[in-house]
């Protein structure tokens, strides 16, 4: 039985990974334990490769005081997450070494609202669905590095004790809908061919940029096209998690038809229309070029 994976922590591991390759539960034990002191103490963070979810940047930006255009630009770099182009984002590190660039004198300076990749640590996270199944089960993994030594420490904790030490549960139920529309797109394959530019920009917006989709959602082309009380457009412009639950609706409805915000009278009706007609100059493209070849290649015999 085949099964599609999601590792937001660290989605393409390299051949030599230190990765232990066992599927962890809730319940099973690990021994580890980091803390002020042990010799390896931000160790971790002078080799950072950290993805980051939405509820990730949401969290940085209330700690930094920024809006989630200027963490973007100042905190992170894009890297594309699948062979279809699906946008993902990773924390920026010091240019000649990967050393977070949160990182001061003291260890993390947005501690509080660390990235759950840093909170999981070292645990990995794996999101997985067998093929035609409804639901995502979780997995976890061990991630045991050299220069790590919690690892060497007498302190036995499961899984799940660690992820309530650690306040990454919070996390995880926020970024739930996001993983399963990433699921979703890596077990529908390539069967749904590659997103479209717009697609993918609206990814990146909705998934990350939550200030610029703030004022998408406010805009008059927004409001022409979907149907929104106003009790709850009230809260989309004041509730950031508000905001960001009501995008993963929004991407579930535009990439896989799964209709949760009601459309303005007739867009619909509109929008099968245009489509109609840009299979129909597709297909039409389609044949002028297939004419264009026949005729070069009658040319060629001639």
């Amino acid at each position: 039985m085949s099964q599609d994976k999601l590792n937001p922590p660290n989605p393409d591991l390299p051949h030599q990974s230190p990765v232990v390759p066992n599927l962890l539960k809730t319940d099973t034990k690990i021994q580890f334990r980091c803390y002020p002191g042990i010799s390896c103490y931000n160790e971790c963070c002078r080799h950072a490769d950290i993805t980051l979810t939405p509820y990730d940047i949401l969290r940085m930006k209330k700690n930094l005081g920024l809006s989630t255009s200027e963490v973007l630009d100042k905190y992170t770099v894009p890297f594309e997450m699948d062979a279809s182009g699906m946008p993902g984002i990773k924390l920026r590190t010091q240019n000649d070494k990967p050393v977070c660039l949160l990182m001061n004198d003291q260890g993390c300076s947005i501690y509080e609202d660390r990235p759950s990749a840093c909170r999981y640590y070292p645990v990995g996270l794996l999101a997985m669905r067998a093929t035609g199944a409804p639901n995502e089960e979780h997995h976890y993994c061990l991630v045991n590095e050299d220069h790590c030594k919690g690892h060497d420490e007498d302190n036995e904790i499961t899984i799940d004790q660690y992820r309530d030490e650690q306040g990454v549960k919070e996390y995880d139920d926020m970024n739930r809908e996001w993983y399963q529309i990433i699921l979703k797109k890596r077990s529908s394959g390539p069967a749904v061919g590659k997103p479209s530019n717009m697609s993918l920009q609206l990814f990146f917006m909705c998934s990350y940029d939550i200030d610029r989709f703030r004022r998408f959602v406010d805009s008059d082309s927004f409001k022409a096209t979907y149907l929104l009380e106003e009790v709850e457009a009230q809260q989309l412009q004041q509730d950031d998690t508000a905001l960001m639950k009501f995008g993963f609706r929004l991407l579930k409805q535009v990439l896989y038809g799964e209709n949760s915000i009601p459309m303005q009278e007739g867009v619909l009706e509109q929008r099968i229309e245009k489509r109609r007609d840009i299979l129909e100059m597709r297909r039409q493209a389609e044949i002028e070029e297939h004419q264009r070849k026949n005729d070069i290649y009658d040319n060629m015999e001639k």
